[in-house]
């Protein structure tokens, strides 16, 4: 479904005094100042190498990495930063540059009528040692949907000299990369939002950009905390910002092996910014953060807090790699929630992990920002997770033991499994996978008389959400399919 027919689901809405007001302000950046790099391609030596949805060519798209070179600037504080400027940090380049040579692997539509303006560029995550780009992996069927193009950027040191050298490198393709260390990040990022203007011809095959998107999660996500609120004033080379998965501290402003600038904890997102930043966050998030991410919504701010959901799941690790949105995936996903694997390909967790809603919303989110972007339009506000204690976050549960509050979806308020974003152990990262307790048959029988009720309170809770605008129309239809073919009260 296209953005015009989606915008009719949402059409009940009473637009507030906030979405008023930001519709009479501009939201695209202005000129960027960022520099402009040299774009070269890479040796016809194997493939691009990235860890992420991989099924391009089924779902109408193609596939092509570039080379960007240039000289990045590292970053210094005008003033100490400090936790009185609220994440309004004044920072200036330092005078002298690096040398750097990294890559892009850009997605898009092979046809170029299908192109609708937006292009998302995603800070690469390499919490595991490598490049990946776990948001493309989570929310490739809107971008698709809409036909959006996604570029992920490999900005940080680690994912370059990954792609180098064993275990996953591939030396002659890649050995002409370098990079001078994570302080240059923030510019190396700039310059290839930059360089999506600049050389749109090349990098996007002639496709014309009309708003650039960043994205990133997890790591990459205190990286653009800290870039949003030192970096990004200076240049204005991102139309707007989706914060996925961030913890309560940014990112250094400097690091190893240049002297350490640390942010302050916690980093806010700063006020002032003309562009809209949503930030997305999951049980996990919440829970390390102390609440300490905590900032109120405004007309260029909004934070999401979803019930049910873990750092990264069962659809990130196993089903948003082949997922090519025909509804096989929401399919999948239920019949894990009824019997969840514990072993991943991160390793073998303690628990079954969680298989909760992280990528229905999540596709939800990218639709809401980009219309923020396009249109003024601002995203609803949503309801925080309940809580009961902090230091540690203690959650407020209901008779199920799933979270209270927060985005409701129907895997929570027609459940079939308890679903948390806490408590796992095990292998590496088995504690950002969260759990999954499925309910007993005598539990599933106790909520639901036979199938038809549930379907129809899974249906409802859909329904419901897409009222709310936390969910959008297709992705409620195939929930709903899914739950219509699964054995639940039968």
């Amino acid at each position: 479904m296209r953005a015009q027919s989606r915008r009719k689901a949402f059409s009940g809405w009473v637009p507030t005094v906030l979405a008023v007001c930001a519709a009479l302000l501009p939201l695209s950046a202005a000129p960027a100042a960022a520099d402009s790099p040299t774009i070269s391609n890479p040796p016809p030596v194997g493939t691009p190498i990235v860890f992420e949805f991989q099924e391009i060519a089924q779902v109408g798209y193609r596939q092509r990495e570039f080379f960007l070179s240039g000289n990045a600037h590292s970053y210094s504080p005008v003033v100490p930063l400090s936790l009185s400027q609220k994440g309004a940090f004044m920072v200036t380049p330092d005078p002298a540059t690096a040398p750097y040579t990294t890559r892009v692997v850009v997605e898009r539509p092979i046809d170029p009528h299908r192109f609708n303006g937006a292009v998302w560029v995603e800070w690469l995550n390499v919490s595991g040692g490598v490049d990946a780009g776990p948001d493309w992996t989570l929310a490739h069927n809107e971008a698709v949907r809409e036909g959006a193009v996604w570029v992920g950027t490999s900005a940080q040191k680690v994912g370059v000299d990954s792609l180098k050298g064993p275990p996953v490198g591939n030396p002659g393709r890649y050995g002409s990369l370098s990079h001078p260390g994570d302080s240059y990040s923030y510019d190396i990022f700039s310059q290839a939002g930059q360089a999506l203007r600049d050389h749109a011809a090349t990098l996007l095959g002639g496709l014309v950009p009309q708003r650039i998107i960043a994205i990133g999660e997890s790591q990459s996500a205190a990286r653009l905390v800290t870039y949003i609120d030192a970096v990004h004033p200076l240049v204005n080379v991102y139309d707007g910002f989706l914060v996925h998965s961030r913890f309560a501290q940014g990112a250094p402003l400097k690091q190893a092996p240049l002297p350490s600038i640390p942010v302050p904890n916690p980093t806010l997102i700063r006020a002032d910014l003309a562009a809209p930043v949503l930030v997305f966050e999951t049980e996990t998030d919440v829970s390390f953060s102390n609440l300490m991410h905590r900032q109120p919504d405004t007309h260029r701010f909004r934070l999401w807090e979803v019930a049910g959901t873990s750092h990264f799941d069962f659809y990130g690790l196993v089903t948003g790699l082949t997922d090519i949105g025909n509804g096989q995936g929401a399919v999948e996903v239920l019949q894990a929630m009824q019997n969840p694997p514990s072993q991943t390909t991160a390793g073998t967790c303690n628990l079954p992990i969680n298989t909760g809603p992280m990528h229905w919303v999540l596709d939800d989110a990218v639709f809401q920002l980009d219309r923020w972007v396009k249109e003024g339009t601002v995203p609803p506000v949503a309801p925080r997770l309940r809580t009961i204690g902090v230091s540690p976050v203690v959650f407020a549960t209901d008779a199920h033991g799933n979270v209270l509050g927060g985005i409701r979806t129907p895997q929570v308020d027609a459940p079939v499994a308890t679903l948390s974003g806490v408590g796992n152990t095990g292998a590496a990262f088995c504690f950002l996978f969260g759990r999954t307790i499925p309910f007993s048959p005598a539990e599933l029988a106790g909520l639901y008389k036979n199938h038809g009720q549930f379907v129809s309170q899974w249906g409802q809770a859909a329904h419901d959400a897409v009222k709310a605008g936390f969910l959008v129309q297709p992705d409620a239809v195939e929930l709903l399919k899914a739950a219509a073919k699964s054995q639940i009260g039968m």
